[in-house]
């Protein structure tokens, strides 16, 4: 929601973005489908009036898209539990011998290696990407999208960075593409594609930056949402509560995402500033603006108040660049579209 709210602002701000676009898109995670929605043409605009009217059905996504159990991975657990307390349940009825701690060791071990490999599948996501795809008249090959796009992901098996799109991985559906570079763990599990499986590796994947300027980028633009939250008062289904550990497992997972990749973003601004071949335009919440992220992602109220807020915010931000004459939008030559309120 803050890509979508924030690319809308830009192509209504800047004279010459909506005409032209970017000339490659590089995408992670869920900005891979947003990428590729780009590079295929479709304005910003479009895809943000659709997320702030619920009626609106140009990208109808829905929690069952998105939220659908791996059932094959869970019925590897279940059976792997079942077996677990059959053998001890027969051992208690039976009045046998107690089991060692070594043989109850043994059974833990083999149900800790037959958990599921994520809790959610995204399959149905991809069938629903597709969808739209083919209402849209989007092109599910690299080959066939107007401006290059590139995903990545990571093979689960040697830790190797992929990029689709580029030489090697330009045969993989589009689609299947940005389901691989959704597959964070352990949410969601791993996505095959031929005979190799793949993963979002999270904080690693902050690398995009270096792709777009190996393609010879001469401007970056990078929308990440993906700072760390820094509240007071954070909301949790108990009320307001005092730290992110009352949010639960999950949120502290994400938060300490949001610190690797937010310090390697950093680190990459850095260096990349650094070799002085590159201008970058970063367009980020404030880490206390992160607070929005915590609500129920499926409420409509607070995706609009992630989309309204990044819009409204990018927009203030581009004003202050343009005052400012940016070198990037400069070097870019971006103008203003009109008077920015």
């Amino acid at each position: 929601m803050f890509q979508i709210g924030a690319l809308a602002a830009l192509e209504d701000a800047l004279g010459g973005l909506s005409e032209r676009g970017f000339d490659l898109y590089v995408g992670t995670n869920s900005g891979a489908s947003v990428a590729a929605v780009l590079a295929a043409g479709q304005a910003p605009e479009r895809i943000y009036r659709a997320f702030l009217d619920p009626a609106d059905q140009y990208f109808p996504l829905e929690r069952k898209h998105v939220l659908k159990m791996d059932l094959d991975a869970w019925r590897r657990t279940i059976v792997s539990a079942w077996q677990a307390l059959r053998h001890g349940t027969s051992s208690l009825i039976s009045r046998a011998p107690a089991p060692s701690p070594a043989v109850l060791w043994e059974e833990l071990d083999r149900f800790y290696d037959t958990l599921p490999s994520g809790l959610f599948s995204l399959d149905a996501y991809e069938r629903f990407l597709e969808d739209f795809f083919v209402r849209r008249g989007i092109p599910n090959t690299f080959h066939g999208m107007p401006k290059t796009l590139r995903i990545m992901a990571h093979d689960l098996d040697t830790g190797a960075q992929v990029l689709f799109g580029a030489e090697g991985f330009e045969h993989v559906p589009v689609t299947r593409a940005c389901i691989a570079s959704m597959a964070v763990a352990p949410f969601f599990s791993p996505v095959r594609i031929a005979d190799r499986w793949y993963i979002d590796a999270g904080s690693a994947q902050v690398s995009h930056l270096d792709v777009a300027v190996g393609e010879g980028a001469d401007v970056v633009v990078v929308v990440n949402p993906m700072v760390p939250v820094r509240a007071e008062a954070v909301p949790t289904g108990h009320g307001l509560k005092g730290s992110v550990r009352d949010k639960g497992m999950m949120w502290v997972m994400n938060q300490s995402l949001r610190i690797g990749m937010h310090r390697q973003m950093q680190e990459s601004l850095v260096r990349i500033a650094g070799s002085g071949a590159t201008q970058v335009l970063l367009i980020e919440p404030e880490s206390t603006d992160a607070l929005l992220f915590m609500y129920n992602p499926a409420s409509f109220a607070a995706r609009r108040k992630i989309l309204e807020h990044a819009y409204r915010t990018t927009r203030t931000r581009l004003k202050e660049w343009l005052a400012a004459e940016h070198p990037a939008l400069r070097t870019a030559g971006f103008t203003p579209k009109a008077e920015i309120d």
